[in-house]
């Protein structure tokens, strides 16, 4: 009877042990590798979230499963105390949310960041199976990940609509030679939909009838469009620059802002 009692004393103490041991260091250790690996993506390409982010995101969520899975044996008692090692998980599924709703960002009909929030919720994820000791799914999910951030960009680009999403482009010229006029036509004329447009002007400008002139020579213009098209704006781009008194050119894809 005493020796009963003294296992039953004992093996909270060993169920708590358990989840310290090397094979749960090795889970952390996978989880710091693969989210280091999403990182390094990341960072590669200049994004807000980059290596350490990921790093933490990877570790802290492999960490709260292994917390989930083992912190709270010391405290189970049959029949009494039942504890759900999925709701962790859970947790982590609508906490990471918050995070990468801080990478979004929308501005005018651009949206910058989602591929960085996706790369963050995807981390988490990687994280958790790799905490659960889901080894295989982690390193499956991660390269996953890069297959298509990698490789799906270059297909992308290959297929025939590659190019029809919308792109802005901002063009430079002295006022009161209609050059607008020109702009348009030759955009136009290229297969191009101009979604809207919108000008202003570049420094001071004079009022009344020295409007078009300033110290240091004709007032310059900038035209901003959003269009969209079958082919590639930056032919545009170049074929605009060949306009005559056009000063610059810049053109900006929409689908590529987020890779």
């Amino acid at each position: 009877m005493g020796i009963v009692s003294m296992q039953a004393a004992v093996s909270p103490a060993v169920n708590t042990l358990s989840g310290q041991g090397w094979r749960q260091a090795g889970e952390l250790g996978m989880a710091l590798l693969l989210a280091g690996a999403i990182g390094l993506e990341r960072e590669l390409r200049q994004k807000d979230a980059g290596l350490r982010t990921h790093i933490l995101v990877g570790v802290g969520a492999a960490l709260f499963m292994l917390v989930s899975k083992y912190g709270f044996t010391d405290v189970l008692e049959k029949g009494l105390i039942v504890l759900d090692p999925s709701r962790m998980a859970a947790q982590v599924v609508s906490g990471i949310g918050f995070l990468g709703a801080g990478l979004i960002f929308v501005r005018r009909d651009a949206v910058r960041g989602l591929t960085t929030a996706a790369s963050i919720w995807v981390t988490a994820a990687v994280g958790s199976a790799a905490g659960a000791g889901l080894l295989i799914l982690a390193a499956l999910t991660a390269g996953i990940y890069f297959i298509v951030t990698l490789l799906l960009p270059i297909v992308r680009h290959r297929l025939p609509l590659a190019t029809a999403g919308t792109s802005t482009l901002r063009v430079r010229y002295p006022d009161g030679h209609g050059i607008l006029r020109r702009v348009l036509n030759e955009t136009t004329q290229r297969g191009f939909i101009i979604d809207d447009l919108a000008t202003e002007p570049v420094g001071d400008r004079a009022h009344g009838p020295a409007a078009n002139q300033t110290d240091d020579g004709p007032a310059m213009v900038v035209v901003t469009m959003h269009v969209h098209g079958k082919r590639p704006v930056t032919e545009l781009a170049s074929a605009l620059t060949e306009l005559d008194l056009v000063d610059a050119v810049l053109a900006a894809d929409h689908q590529a802002a987020d890779d």
